[in-house]
């Protein structure tokens, strides 16, 4: 669902949340204290594309994970802050880095910590499964639960409003080799 155009303004980041947003929320510690999160590879080709595409994408999680760093790494996500008790002040230090304004940006988030934010940015979007707050001041809403394919939903629908959806659409479907 789609309750905001994006306007005359041209998203340069994408900032996304991982537990809730990129997983679905629940964290699995075994007896041995090994933590596991479950990803979509859906989320992942998305990003992967998006980030070919020219399109920056960071990662900003209250948690520190070696598992997020992987698999950050894995899909070309050079930003990547984690154990962050200020997500604005850490969103405002990747902004400074590129040059970005906080209306270029995108962030996509599940839960309170992500609300002040979500409202500094110039579009915000949130699975189907976040909380009411989050839910009440995104201008995107996924059909999708966190960490069911929610990011390529928000992913797809960025990309084609900036009319790269069908780049990658040619890539895949070329016959050229």
């Amino acid at each position: 669902m789609i309750t905001k155009n994006i306007g005359g303004f041209m998203i340069k980041l994408i900032v996304l949340d991982v537990d809730g947003t990129l997983t679905d929320g629940k964290l699995y510690i075994d007896n041995f204290g090994n933590e596991m999160k479950s990803f979509d590879v859906k989320d992942g080709l998305a990003i992967s594309q998006a980030i070919r595409q020219g399109l920056k994408i960071a990662i900003i999680t209250g948690k520190t994970s070696n598992i997020v760093e992987k698999r950050s790494k894995e899909l070309g996500i050079k930003d990547i802050i984690q154990g962050s008790r200020n997500k604005v002040n850490d969103l405002k230090t990747i902004l400074k880095k590129y040059n970005i304004s906080f209306e270029e940006t995108a962030y996509m988030g599940d839960d309170l910590v992500d609300l002040k934010v979500m409202k500094h940015c110039g579009l915000s979007g949130c699975p189907k499964d976040s909380v009411n707050e989050i839910i009440n001041i995104s201008d995107f809403i996924s059909t999708k639960n966190g960490g069911n394919g929610a990011v390529r939903e928000f992913l797809e629908y960025l990309l084609k409003k900036e009319n790269l959806w069908n780049n990658i659409i040619n890539n895949f479907s070329s016959t050229e080799q």
